[in-house]
């Protein structure tokens, strides 16, 4: 789709490798991309810190002939600039950028700190961690300088893992050149930078890639648009009506024309009068029900999920409609919101997976639904094998009762859209923006007070 493949791409280091032979054998030159790579970390280092004096650390391979190409263009523009070298450069472009490089070149274990510092040591290939006194090394100027950046991938990360193989610092910057990788967006990778940038130098992303999560284009409602036509959703209520009813109320701000809490009992939860309440199990008309917050595992709660998908309407299942999934068997769900031990509970450990991008991709193959991985790191996946990665959202996220929000959210997007992976990915996101509106140490409920303002500001 269109939306998403505006959307970065996110490549292993296969994919990355593959993409860079591409475009040499279209003409490009090795050491013309590393050059390219270089300026756009040279600007975005010069517009953080101008003329602050920089160390930059340089391994052997094509990560450290970029910081070679940045250390040139720094000093050329009056930055004091200082290199200090891990070994002899070993490929032919970074034999050519340390060439150019017209400055001394100090050893890594004796250079002083700096004001800024610079990680351009190792990159993407890495698959063994840093020797210990290297590690230090590398935390001890990362401590002494103001500002630090990491070119492309933390040094002493896998990327693909997204971990940590060496003690790592957390840098001020992360500097991706061409691609996201895995190591940007999952954890615990993700946690070794503040910020993340990404430079563009030319890299076409593979049919396989997954993306990053888009920032998504809402629209109104059309002229002659009506309750119906806008999309009705129903959420089941159970055992813990209180969860449903915070479903409900996302839902209900979130595009849906009409939201009905089918619910026996309300135990006190307090509903939005716009929510109409039946106590009977009615999905005419509707176009996305939401099963699971609050349900209960029980017989009644096993009934009232089967009658769910015998209505034959679009299903949102999460919470407790997740382990009766795992225990019996039912018609597939459109969306699944599983939290990392309802993931597991539903497709084991995955233990033959090489990260979560990849353990959710063949989950949702399997299932035939898509799914929303929650977490820091939420992966959406379709079973045609798209994947979006969502960055990381606000940790104040980690409450109770944003998970039914963010269920809510996805039943009304798919009454709206009747696309499962666009209405997934539209709800990542607006929880996302409703939690950074919200701001510090917010409840569920302030989340939903946001969602408004969140959707409008993509109009």
């Amino acid at each position: 789709m269109a939306w998403l493949m505006k959307a970065a791409p996110i490549l292993t280091t296969t994919q990355m490798r593959a993409a860079e032979q591409a475009l040499f054998d279209a003409g490009i030159d090795p050491y013309a991309l590393m050059c390219r790579a270089g300026e756009g970390a040279a600007d975005i280092i010069w517009r953080a810190g101008h003329l602050r004096d920089v160390l930059i650390l340089c391994g052997p391979g094509n990560n450290g002939g970029d910081g070679y190409v940045i250390a040139r263009i720094l000093k050329a523009r009056g930055v004091p600039v200082r290199v200090a070298a891990l070994d002899e450069p070993r490929t032919d472009s970074a034999r050519k950028a340390r060439a150019a490089w017209d400055g001394p070149i100090e050893d890594i274990m004796q250079a002083a700190p700096a004001s800024q510092l610079v990680d351009a040591l190792f990159g993407i290939g890495l698959t063994r961690g840093l020797a210990p006194d290297l590690a230090a090394r590398l935390a001890a100027l990362s401590d002494a300088a103001t500002h630090s950046y990491v070119l492309d991938i933390p040094s002493g990360v896998e990327s693909d893992r997204a971990i940590a193989l060496s003690p790592i610092p957390v840098f001020d910057v992360c500097i991706a050149l061409g691609a996201w990788k895995p190591a940007h967006l999952l954890q615990p990778a993700r946690s070794f930078a503040r910020r993340q940038v990404l430079i563009d130098i030319g890299i076409a992303a593979p049919d396989a890639a997954a993306h990053a999560l888009p920032v998504p284009h809402f629209e109104a409602p059309a002229a002659d648009a009506h309750k119906y036509r806008r999309g009705l959703v129903a959420v089941v209520a159970g055992s813990m009506p209180g969860a449903a009813a915070l479903s409900a109320e996302a839902a209900a701000r979130a595009g849906a024309g009409y939201v009905r809490l089918l619910a026996d009992r309300l135990d006190g939860a307090v509903i939005s009068h716009a929510i109409v309440r039946s106590t009977s199990l009615e999905y005419d008309r509707a176009k996305a029900v939401l099963v699971g917050p609050g349900l209960g595992r029980d017989g009644a709660a096993q009934e009232r999920l089967a009658r769910a998908f015998e209505s034959g309407v679009s299903v949102v299942a999460d919470a407790d409609a997740l382990s009766l999934l795992h225990k019996s068997e039912h018609s597939t769900p459109a969306i699944i919101t599983p939290h990392e031990g309802e993931f597991a509970t539903l497709f084991g450990d995955g233990a033959g997976a090489v990260n979560k991008i990849e353990r959710t991709r063949a989950a949702a193959a399997q299932i035939g639904s898509v799914i929303v991985h929650k977490g820091p790191d939420t992966v959406i996946a379709a079973p045609d094998g798209r994947v979006v990665v969502a960055s990381a959202g606000s940790s104040w996220l980690s409450t109770a009762g944003t998970g039914d929000v963010l269920a809510g959210l996805c039943a009304a997007r798919l009454a709206v859209t009747n696309d499962p992976f666009r209405a997934a990915c539209e709800s990542v996101w607006l929880h996302a923006e409703a939690a950074r509106r919200a701001g510090a140490a917010f409840i569920a409920d302030d989340l939903v007070a946001q969602i408004p303002a969140a959707l409008a500001s993509r109009l």
